[in-house]
């Protein structure tokens, strides 16, 4: 654990029948989550990690989706639900600051984009091409 407070905020991504997924931080840094089912939050589930961001969370379809944050190392892990169970986090690397929020978005199930903002200022940009992420590119 760090000395440091945990950056405060959520994402939520919207679902069909209904549905809204909220993530945020716990006061442990872990990723929490919950979903709104029913007229209902389920219990909230611990996803692990230790973010130094608030999340972004995309979604692409029916049950898929991701969510991003930036941890103290500086690089972008993910993880993301495949409609039955939540894979492990995974690094997307990169040079990124520490503190600030990722922009995360799907335009299509083969496509998912993100943004954050690198430690020397500039904005990046990576992307899901339907079967690799493309390697970190300035956003000009």
């Amino acid at each position: 654990m760090t000395d440091q407070p945990s950056p405060g905020g959520s994402a939520a991504v919207a679902r069909s029948g209904g549905r809204l997924e909220r993530f945020w931080i716990g006061p442990d840094r872990a990723l929490r989550h919950a979903s709104f089912r029913d007229g209902r939050w389920a219990e909230p589930e611990n996803l692990g990690g230790q973010l130094a961001s608030v999340p972004a969370a995309t979604a692409w379809g029916d049950e898929p989706m991701e969510v991003f944050a930036i941890f103290a190392d500086g690089q972008l892990w993910d993880r993301y639900w495949d409609g039955a169970t939540w894979h492990p986090w995974e690094s997307l690397e990169g040079e990124l600051q520490p503190g600030s929020t990722p922009a995360a978005a799907a335009s299509g199930p083969d496509r998912l984009d993100v943004i954050a903002l690198g430690r020397d200022g500039q904005t990046w940009h990576r992307w899901w091409d339907g079967s690799r992420w493309v390697p970190w590119q300035l956003a000009e």
